[in-house]
């Protein structure tokens, strides 16, 4: 039995909250994952998990082993980083999860400046509006917008992106260009964003010279992905509240106009957030050290892809200086 690779698979199934899961997460067949944690049981001599048809249950002795097995872990992955860090090429897997128009309008575009300065780390971006489950499905960090969702998670504020509201110039023909916002109440039609673990429509927030309100009125359209949210406004689907730096390219070229510029949301914050639990490794530290560099720039009024290019331009220049 190789009864190192056994307690990383045990401890996936832990965290994943099953076999199919760490399997996944492992890149192995569930057969192999469940002969691993048999071969473990035998070794010990104790029943680490209790399985039924239905769920992993993790049994006391199974659950002692898990808070031993995972220090031994750590250390491990500390002496294999403290060799990275000594040759300066921190290396590995990160998984990061990001939201749609995010991914596209921010991280992405910015991604080649990582990549370039550490190609020994490999990355697996899940894109999606959802959240996910740190621990379970094996993620590192998430970015995310608004407030956190749970007090055992790490938070690093990432800056501030602009909110705005806007409307094709087609339907601000049909429907008129409301003035105030309780104007959105007399047969506007508005696009809502529906949060992905709710099922609520966010309401539309606005606010002026310390005033805030909001509206909340029964929309025609809601959805909940935030690139398919500001197509159904591109579409002349309805008025949409979204961020500026997804809207950008649509703002130059016309095809959308911002309307009750006063009254502008409040900035919505940003943040790279990890599991308290999770061992911050060399490769999570340099990669949240660089969203720190260079993401609050980019959530300003939404740069266009050539001067994306030229910050990560300046930002290898700045480094050079730094290193050289």
């Amino acid at each position: 039995m190789d009864q190192l690779l056994a307690m990383r698979a045990f401890s996936r199934v832990v965290e994943a909250g099953g076999f199919t899961r760490a399997a996944d997460s492992l890149d192995m067949p569930i057969a192999t994952v469940s002969k691993l944690v048999r071969e473990l049981e035998a070794h010990l001599g104790v029943q680490l998990l209790q399985r039924t048809t239905r769920r992993v249950t993790v049994t006391p002795e199974g659950q002692d082993y898990y808070a031993k097995s995972t220090r031994v872990l750590r250390d491990l992955e500390d002496i294999d980083a403290s060799f990275n860090l000594a040759r300066g090429k921190p290396r590995g897997h990160l998984r990061i999860d990001v939201g749609g128009s995010t991914a596209r309008d921010v991280l992405v575009p910015l991604l080649p400046d990582f990549v370039a300065s550490y190609p020994d780390i490999r990355i697996d971006l899940g894109v999606s509006d959802r959240s996910v489950d740190l621990i379970g499905d094996n993620v590192d960090c998430v970015i995310r917008g608004g407030p956190l969702d749970s007090s055992s998670l790490v938070a690093r504020h990432l800056g501030d992106a602009t909110m705005i509201t806007c409307a094709t110039p087609a339907y601000l023909k049909q429907y008129g260009t409301p003035a105030y916002p309780d104007e959105l109440k007399n047969g506007h039609r508005l696009v809502s964003y529906v949060s992905s673990q709710t099922g609520r429509a966010v309401p539309f927030r606005f606010e002026c010279d310390g005033e805030k309100t909001e509206i909340k009125v029964e929309h025609r359209i809601g959805v909940n992905e935030s690139n398919a949210h500001l197509a159904a406004c591109v579409a002349g689907l309805g008025i949409v509240q979204t961020f500026a730096y997804a809207a950008g390219s649509s703002l130059r070229d016309g095809s959308l106009v911002e309307i009750l510029k006063p009254w502008r949301p409040a900035p919505y914050p940003f943040r790279v957030v990890y599991p308290q639990t999770r061992h911050v490794t060399h490769r999570l530290r340099v990669f949240i050290d660089w969203l720190l560099e260079v993401f609050p720039a980019r959530l300003n009024e939404g740069e266009s892809p050539a001067n994306a290019a030229s910050s990560n331009a300046k930002l290898r220049t700045r480094r050079a200086v730094r290193t050289g």
